[in-house]
């Protein structure tokens, strides 16, 4: 059975409109102050001229232009559930524009306008009101007209914003002009009154009985007990603008503590959280998305950077650092690999120091050391990792401090459900006429076409490999499945026990799991990595894009 669809906002703002309850609209003027009427209670919001002009910093004299109102009302909107009444001024001009605004306000999800008879543009009511100009009655009438023949939803309302006690011009005045807009179609009259006390919108109400809907916003009269509106049978009253009153409270309270005592120390305590931001933001919403729709990797994955040895090829760049740490482009080679693990949503990194490990000063990273880095290899290294950090319920990908690769790679070992992937660089040959050591490999297929959709799996590798069995170089890159986190633990612990396995490096690790008939799927690329071992690979890197 589907679940019955909640009633259409329109359609609740009417109700609360036409209802015999003396009903309550808090103004908001952003998707923040939208969500916390909401949370507060309110059944609708007030989108007030005032207040969202204000917030651009700008005067209620139609300075902020229609279409960023709009704009904002699509967030507020978005931001909440309940009817939004849009304070739209006179409505922007014309019968035209009337008509045009009530079709992008129906298409934004707002349920009401209310337009105020005077001329555009505007100027704030409580700003010399008795010295303002109204529109004609018939001319403004033509605008009440063509908004109710544009709007699409019968339940859209338009409230009609009487001005004459404002102007100065009586009861009488405003009787007539109340007539002509509830003729012309208005579903409910908003009268409005400057005075301190209710006098002026008490009179009318006597007068007008209840031939429609009547609007309130006690801003200057607020002292009047509530009851007394209640009696009087006014259908809504309008809290117009003290969100952003409170708010301003607030925040000059705030700025002037903060730059007299040049601390937070003394507002941390007296502000919301941060985290208070993200939840009305709905952070949490989207984070439980990621969790439906994105591939699990990011939080879920790790990562071990080894980056313990000096790389004393490179002479007197390392005399201070480690070779991790030499800059290239601005930006170091650690630096450089964190990026691509972070650019593939992978945030929880370890890296193995050693050498001038104080150098190693990365924030959000972990660490872990090798105070023994001088007389170890790479295998001893990557123990002191695994000792640092015993999560097993998560992916782990392992490579070296001194290798940069494009993000690719690891998005290329992720697509794969083996619990040991490695990536391997065809062009091995490379490094033979480099005369360099390299961690070469065989598999059980070459590389062809055809081995980017076969299962390609590691045979053996070494760096004394005989060039007939070898089909490519690892590159350093390696991924680990949780599930197989126990089974690795246990052999790079029982190799590292072994004292003939001191200077051991990861390809001893990689020949021996295949020893052990762990099958390690490997992932061909052509290029697109680069190990840093000399100045000529400093310059290289340079390049490395």
């Amino acid at each position: 059975m589907s679940k019955q669809a909640p009633p259409k906002r329109t359609t609740r703002f009417k109700e609360l409109l036409n209802s015999p309850e003396l009903d309550f609209l808090c103004e908001a003027h952003n998707g923040i102050t939208a969500r916390i009427a909401e949370e507060a209670g309110f059944n609708a919001i007030w989108a007030g001229g005032l207040c969202m002009s204000a917030q651009y910093g700008v005067r209620d004299s139609n300075e902020a232009s229609w279409t960023q109102v709009l704009e904002m009302l699509e967030f507020m909107a978005d931001a909440s559930s309940v009817p939004i009444l849009l304070d739209g001024d006179t409505g922007y001009g014309n019968f035209n524009n009337v008509r045009r605004l009530v079709a992008k306000l129906e298409q934004r999800n707002i349920a009401a306008v209310c337009i105020e008879d005077k001329l555009f543009p505007k100027t704030n009511s409580f700003i010399d009101g008795n010295k303002q100009e109204l529109a004609d009655i018939d001319e403004f009438c033509s605008r009440i007209k063509a908004g109710k023949d544009a709007q699409q939803d019968d339940d859209f309302s338009i409230i009609t914003r009487v001005e004459a006690f404002i102007a100065g011009w009586g009861l009488s005045e405003a009787m007539k002009r109340a007539e002509a807009y509830h003729e012309a179609g208005s579903d409910g009259i908003l009268i409005h009154s400057a005075l301190s006390n209710p006098s002026e919108v008490l009179a009318f109400k006597k007068e007008w009985a209840d031939r429609s809907p009547v609007v309130i916003v006690p801003t200057k009269y607020y002292a009047t007990p509530t009851d007394i509106f209640r009696e009087a049978g006014f259908s809504l009253a309008i809290w117009a603008n003290h969100l952003l009153r409170a708010g301003i409270v607030a925040m000059r309270e705030c700025a002037e503590t903060m730059y007299r005592e040049q601390s937070l120390l003394s507002m941390e305590d007296r502000i919301v959280p941060v985290k208070e931001i993200f939840r009305l933001q709905g952070a949490s919403e989207l984070q439980d998305a990621e969790e439906r729709y994105l591939p699990q990797r990011g939080d879920a994955d790790r990562v071990v950077v080894l980056a313990a040895s000096r790389g004393t090829a490179l002479g007197a760049l390392t005399e201070d650092r480690p070779k991790t740490m030499v800059e290239v482009q601005g930006q170091s080679l650690l630096g450089q690999i964190i990026s691509t693990y972070n650019a593939s949503g992978i945030k929880n990194i370890m890296v193995v120091r050693g050498y001038k490990s104080e150098a190693i000063n990365l924030q959000s990273i972990n660490y872990a050391d090798n105070n023994d880095y001088a007389d170890t290899g790479e295998l001893l290294s990557l123990q002191c990792a695994l000792a640092a950090d015993v999560d097993d319920e998560h992916n782990l990908y392992i490579s070296f401090g001194d290798v940069l690769f494009k993000r690719y790679i690891i998005e290329s070992l992720a697509e794969h459900d083996e619990d040991f992937v490695i990536a391997v660089d065809t062009n091995w040959q490379d490094s033979v006429n480099r005369g360099r050591a390299a961690d070469y490999v065989s598999c059980s297929e070459p590389y062809t076409r055809h081995a980017f959709n076969s299962r390609v799996l590691l045979t053996g590798a070494g760096e004394e490999l005989d060039e007939t069995n070898v089909h490519g170089e690892w590159t350093g890159i390696m991924r680990v499945s949780a599930a197989a986190m126990p089974r690795l633990r246990e052999l790079v612990a029982s190799m590292a026990s072994d004292p003939a396995n001191k200077k051991a490096k990861l390809h001893h690790l990689l020949a021996a799991l295949t020893e052990n008939n762990e099958n390690v799927r490997v992932v061909y690329t052509t290029g697109h990595w680069l190990d840093v071992d000399s100045i000529d690979d400093v310059v290289a890197a340079g390049n490395f894009t």
